[in-house]
């Protein structure tokens, strides 16, 4: 079975690469499809690094990328904010790399500690909106700076709800636990979701990439993500089994993917 497909868009962490090394099928896949004209994009809900990382990264692994064929979920969300709340005080559960991705598109992020003492929470009057993402800096007094604002009515938005990344020495813990503990706390729900399955990322991806939605692949390892992004969007799916899916869990679902791979280098034969 072949399908027609110009563009691509793909999930970096556990299906491109893992860590700092490139996994197997990889680099020649995204290159095979390159040399036949395909348009090839990646998305990352990971915040932690800008785009320009992420690009560089990529081409020192062997596959030669430029920062406007990158997109984060900070920069998804930095740019609908921008767009439709580009006034609001913004307090972020998050570390530096998304604060300044943030504050690139015009928005005012507070400061991390008020009056520069650790000890002390902002003042949670002076917040409009709170941003959770995965932040490897989490500590009680960013949870409880978040509680006290969403509790004063503070926005509720985050990057991404990812439960675990993905790791060579095993998954780590990511936003998705923090989301839910100050769900949990306030209860509260999150009212914007700007990562992967949001349809913010795959509008984002399709204007990029100039394709309708049904000349488009999503590539990913994560089927709750990657693949129901893809599938809400209209687009051909495609699972890479090298990261958290297995064949057992594509078995269950009531609609699977158009293809399951177990490297990238099988792209190139499954497509017009």
């Amino acid at each position: 079975m072949s399908v027609r497909c110009d563009g691509f868009v793909f999930d970096l962490d556990g299906t491109v690469y893992l860590g700092e090394a490139a996994l197997p099928g990889s680099v020649d896949g995204i290159a095979e499809l390159r040399r036949r004209g395909k348009r090839v994009l990646f998305v990352s809900n990971k915040p932690l690094e800008p785009r320009t990382n992420y690009a560089a990264k990529l081409t020192r692994l062997g596959i030669p990328t430029s920062p406007a064929d990158v997109i984060t979920s900070g920069y998804v969300l930095g740019h609908y904010l921008a767009h439709h709340q580009p006034s609001l005080r913004y307090y972020v559960i998050g570390e530096e790399a998304l604060r300044a991705e943030l504050r690139g598109h015009g928005l005012t992020v507070l400061d991390e500690f008020a009056d520069q003492d650790p000890k002390e929470v902002i003042d949670p009057t002076g917040i409009d909106a709170v941003i959770v993402a995965f932040d490897r800096t989490l500590d009680y007094r960013k949870l409880n700076t978040a509680y006290q604002a969403l509790m004063r009515g503070a926005w509720f938005y985050a990057t991404n709800g990812d439960k675990t990344c993905p790791m060579p020495g095993g998954a780590i813990p990511d936003a998705g636990g923090t989301i839910a503990a100050l769900e949990t706390m306030t209860g509260r729900r999150l009212q914007l979701l700007a990562g992967k399955p949001s349809t913010l990322t795959m509008e984002v991806a399709l204007d990029r990439l100039g394709l309708p939605a049904e000349r488009c692949m999503m590539v990913g390892d994560r089927l709750e993500t990657d693949i129901a992004m893809g599938q809400n969007a209209g687009m051909l799916t495609a699972v890479a089994l090298s990261g958290v899916s297995t064949r057992a869990d594509v078995a269950r679902m009531a609609v699977p993917p158009t293809f399951a791979i177990e490297r990238l280098s099988e792209l190139p034969a499954l497509v017009e």
